[in-house]
């Protein structure tokens, strides 16, 4: 997993409050655990007027122009902006895959599904909570001005506009933690490798008959 420190980046408006996994990587797309390859799927029945199956080859799919990600001013994104409740629905892992896949490191919005926010700091995702008439404020800006882009910084917990206004949010130790080292769930297991191994050759000299 990619470490997250500071991120200067375009930023995508999705203006839907209530998007659910559903929405951001459809049911079809489930059967492969491999995390990578789910970008082009990212969105897939907003993004095209046909409907995607695995294994299929987007790149001659026919594109919804009215949907903001298909844009030309907003391809290379990095930050979505979006309403509040982003990721409900169901659990699946797949939704920061997707959305990392495609290039999105961050993501801001007023409110978040608890799930689906542990998962993106799982993911190399970093979910950012502000207040909604902030939110709204970088929505006029972001329409407002071509070319718009924020500066988010981890370690200082802020994100700052072209103006120079620095906004801080929360996040909680663990979390900035595991995001800020490009920790996951293995990672983090490996930093024990030592006493994993240690275990091991204890449990061997204590129970050989397990080992046979």
């Amino acid at each position: 997993m990619k470490p997250f420190t500071t991120l200067q980046g375009l930023v995508a408006p999705l203006d839907r409050a209530n998007v659910d996994t559903d929405a951001i990587i459809p049911k079809q797309f489930l059967k492969s655990i491999k995390r990578s390859g789910f970008g082009p799927n990212a969105f897939d029945e907003w993004r095209y007027l046909d409907r995607g199956e695995p294994d299929r080859d987007c790149s001659g799919r026919p594109l919804n122009a009215d949907f903001v990600l298909n844009r030309p001013r907003y391809q290379g994104a990095s930050i979505l902006l979006t309403r509040e409740n982003f990721g409900c629905g169901s659990s699946r892992e797949h939704a920061p895959w997707a959305l990392e896949d495609y290039g999105f490191r961050a993501i801001i919005a007023s409110s978040f599904a608890d799930i689906f926010f542990n998962n993106c700091f799982k993911n190399g995702v970093l979910p950012i909570v502000l207040a909604a008439d902030v939110v709204e404020r970088l929505f006029v800006e972001t329409e407002a001005r071509e070319g718009y882009q924020l500066t988010i910084d981890l370690g200082a917990q802020t994100v700052t506009t072209p103006a120079g206004e620095a906004i801080r949010f929360s996040v909680d130790g663990e979390s900035k933690h595991r995001l800020f080292n490009g920790l996951d769930d293995i990672g983090l297991t490996l930093l024990h490798t030592d006493k994993i191994k240690a275990y091991e050759v204890r449990r061997k000299a204590e129970a050989r008959w397990l080992f046979q």
